[in-house]
């Protein structure tokens, strides 16, 4: 695939979003979306609108069959299979588009997102970049089609979090044709109709477990537990997997010995990402129901659309959706650029998705965090507005809100990918791949220095907020840079200064990518027609804003003392002023009132 030489210079590694200015032309957008990128949105959207939003009902009852049913379907139709290559009887689509069919097909119930999710990511995908030719050509056409299903068997009874310390252990035979594979997995989506399963052992003592592909055969040691009872996606099959003496031959050994914790991570990597796409339809929806009720429900002669509270909520809602799809295609667009490059180069597909994905871990891990709350934060509104009427089981909200539930809980813990992505980046600064270092001495000569008392000229759209977001990253610098020189290597012994460097540092990222996006199609169809995602990207900002003060007076007051103390929380004041504060509930209302009068999330 061709790559300009334009692409390969301006393109960003991960995490140096933070020290290294994005122009506006340099992001990718929704509005972005090729011909062909639209008609497989289309195509998926009339797909989830005819074959599971009027079955909402069933899903929320716990019926398999259809789950089961739904999956084959879109494997019939391609959509299994869009990040699969041709030769393997996939589609061979870019990592954007992957991302687009995730968010789409998604977005109506959490028992399809899982199974879609779980069959298409961890159960398919370690075989597509891992598996030997001959593992491919055996195994991935089924998947891709939908002939079979797959599932996904890492985490254990003690091994959640920590998802290397496993006890399932695999025996190789006296003659050396096939391991023996015995232990428990639990919390396996898809183990009801999986037809293969992506299984971790651990080798004799070795220090990492190791991974296999076992097919699933009842008369080979293989039995499950019970369908488990769950607060949401309740048409997911969810059982425990048990391994008594599983034959699995040698040539299925996944990758090498002992690579298995490399192949989970990596799996984990491009999961984050396509769970923060798997909420973003989500919202969406939870949107439309919200605001076409409110449009409906009169109360005190008046559509609740029309009060302030109500105002308030929908235009929350609506500048959270749209900085998380701001973001989450940012960074695939990244992701994709860095993947061609690679192909450019000479890697193979795997190796070239491989490092892709690795490169943005830190972007991975924030925005798993980020749209994954904001979809239970959105939902939780949802039922809000709709009142009594949300806490009942007749209305789709009450549903959405228990589905989004567990998305702070797949793959890695919200606050474990918290402390990943900080983790993540400072281990790349010591390597040298993003530098920190300069740009954090560089914050604390100046906090050190005579501060400018020039009143800059913010004539230009956006052009304070972007002033803004460049000092929320000295802000983080500031944090963060004196914490690494506290604590050096025992940083991670520090865990709540970690999740609040980590807020700040995935605010940066959501208000930027809200930012960078409105500009860019600022420049292209004029202010006036962007009147309302300008009021976005400035909600968002100072939503932003007020949370950094807060994550970063608690890092500051817990970790330092005396004069220190106080010229940090100098700086922190300096950084986070507004020289032109906003009208915060005039931006709401701008908001609202577009979206109200569309009846719709309109963006």
């Amino acid at each position: 695939m061709e790559v300009t030489e334009e692409t390969k210079k301006n393109i960003l590694r991960g995490g140096q979003f933070l020290v290294k200015e994005t122009p506006c032309e340099d992001v990718f957008t929704p509005e972005d979306f090729s011909e062909e990128q639209i008609m497989m949105k289309e195509s998926v959207k009339e797909f989830v609108d005819r074959e599971i939003w009027p079955n909402k009902p069933k899903f929320e009852k716990k019926d398999y069959a259809l789950t089961e049913e739904i999956m084959r379907k879109a494997g019939e139709l391609g959509f299994l299979g869009v990040a699969v290559p041709e030769e393997y009887d996939g589609l061979g689509m870019g990592f954007v588009s992957t991302m687009l069919v995730c968010d789409y097909i998604s977005g109506a119930t959490g028992s399809i997102a899982t199974a879609f999710g779980a069959h298409t990511g961890i159960g398919t995908m370690p075989i597509t970049l891992y598996g030997t030719e001959e593992q491919k050509k055996k195994y991935v056409p089924k998947l891709a089609t939908g002939e079979w299903f797959g599932a996904y068997c890492l985490t254990e009874p003690g091994a959640g979090s920590d998802a290397n310390s496993g006890k399932t252990k695999a025996v190789l035979s006296d003659d050396g044709k096939y391991y023996s594979i015995s232990g428990q997995k639990m919390w396996i989506s898809n183990a009801g109709f999986a037809n293969l399963f992506i299984v971790f052992a651990r080798i004799e003592d070795d220090k990492n477990i190791t991974g296999f592909i076992v097919e699933n055969d009842k008369d080979n040691g293989i039995s499950f537990g019970e369908e488990e009872h769950k607060l949401g996606i309740h048409s997911s099959s969810t059982r425990q997997v048990f391994f008594n003496e599983t034959k699995v031959p040698v040539e299925n050994m996944l990758s090498e010995r002992g690579n298995g914790f490399k192949i989970a991570m990596n799996a984990l990597n491009v999961g984050r990402i396509k769970l923060a796409a798997a909420c973003l339809d989500a919202q969406r929806r939870v949107i439309d129901g919200s605001v076409k009720y409110a449009n409906e429900r009169v109360q005190f002669k008046t559509p609740i659309a029309k009060f302030g509270a109500i105002k308030q909520k929908l235009a929350e809602m609506a500048t959270s959706a749209y900085a998380g799809e701001s973001a989450s295609y940012r960074a695939a667009k990244n992701i994709e650029d860095r993947i061609n490059i690679r192909l450019s180069e000479g890697n193979s597909h795997s190796d070239a998705e491989l490092k892709g994905v690795e490169e943005y871990a830190i972007e991975c891990s924030i925005l798993k965090v980020a749209v994954s709350e904001d979809m239970q934060n959105c939902s939780d509104e949802g039922i809000q507005i709709f009142g009594g009427m949300g806490f009942s089981a007749d209305t789709p909200m009450e549903a959405a809100w228990r589905d989004a539930r567990i998305s702070r809980i797949y793959e890695g813990t919200n606050e474990i990918n918290r402390m990943l992505a900080v983790g993540m980046l400072v281990k790349k600064a010591f390597k040298g791949h993003v530098d920190l270092l300069n740009p954090a001495q560089a914050v604390q000569e100046e906090l050190t220095g005579i501060p400018s008392f020039d009143t800059p000229d913010y004539c230009e759209t956006l052009s304070e907020e972007k002033a803004m977001v460049a000092k929320l990253k000295k802000v983080f610098l500031m944090v963060a840079g004196y914490a690494v020189q506290k604590y050096g290597t025992e940083l991670e012994e520090h865990q709540q200064l970690l999740m609040a460097a980590s807020d700040i540092l995935i605010e940066i990222y959501m208000a930027e990518s809200a930012i960078l996006r409105t500009e860019k199609n600022v420049k292209r169809s004029g202010a006036d027609a962007q009147k309302e995602q300008i009021a976005m990207s400035q909600l968002y900002l100072y939503n932003a804003v007020d949370k950094i003060s807060l994550k970063a007076k608690e890092a500051i007051v817990s970790a330092a003392e005396g004069d220190e103390q106080r010229m940090m929380l100098m700086g922190l004041k300096r950084f986070t002023k507004y020289q032109n504060m906003p009208n915060v509930v005039a931006l709401r209302n701008t908001i609202a009132e577009k979206v109200t009068e569309e009846n719709t999330y309109p963006f």
